[in-house]
């Protein structure tokens, strides 16, 4: 089953408000795989300033792709959000974080396949990408790219990143119970439906 979504909103709400030190909060981190898992627990271990929120996923989940060592590539993790893998002049970004990563990068696959390019940008923390310079979130998340963002979560939780020209493939309910392949087959988290509502908004 998917994680009540209220819940998930309002923790991640609290990375991004700072206390009387200028600290974030909360360090809020949803990991998208294994190796990204191990860079979060590490994060969290390393954490002196706040409370750390692990946001986990009960589902199997598959591997991020990795060009050469998947947990260098997953250090990343630590500036917040980074860049998974992309395709020389792509149309569009791709962002999520947790499970929903590995879902996009099959439905990147699906959209490849129609001759539409992507970049992939995983997200754990948009608490941690907002304290890094603008430079950086510039290069990941550039202002003038389309942006298409998928989370088993409320929409509003990604609107900061994907814009408000961008567009959101979220949940606004739950409360069902069933497994979470039918689940995510039934809500829309799959890649058929990525490259369904990826292909919509760029007509």
């Amino acid at each position: 089953t998917h994680e009540p979504v209220e819940q998930e909103a309002q923790i991640r709400l609290l990375e991004k408000l700072q206390n009387h030190n200028g600290h974030n909060s909360m360090l809020v981190l949803r990991p998208a795989d294994v190796t990204e898992a191990t860079v979060s627990w590490k994060m969290a271990m390393e954490n002196q300033t706040s409370p750390t929120g692990l946001i986990f996923s009960r589902q199997n989940i598959n591997d991020l792709p990795a060009k050469e060592n998947r947990y260098a590539e997953a250090l990343q993790a630590e500036k917040g959000a980074y860049i998974v893998e992309e395709d020389a002049n792509y149309d569009i970004i791709l962002l999520a974080s947790g499970s929903e990563v590995s879902t996009l990068v099959d439905g990147a696959k699906l959209l490849k396949e129609d001759g539409i390019k992507t970049r992939i940008v995983s997200v754990p923390s948009e608490g941690v990408f907002r304290t890094q310079s603008k430079e950086y979130q510039e290069s990941v998340l550039p202002q003038d790219k389309k942006k298409f963002g998928l989370t088993a979560g409320l929409p509003v939780t990604l609107l900061g990143l994907v814009g408000d020209n961008g567009k959101i493939w979220g949940m606004n309910s739950f409360g069902f119970s069933a497994p979470y392949k039918v689940l995510d087959e039934k809500l829309g988290f799959t890649p058929d439906n990525v490259y369904k509502q990826v292909k919509e908004y760029l007509k």
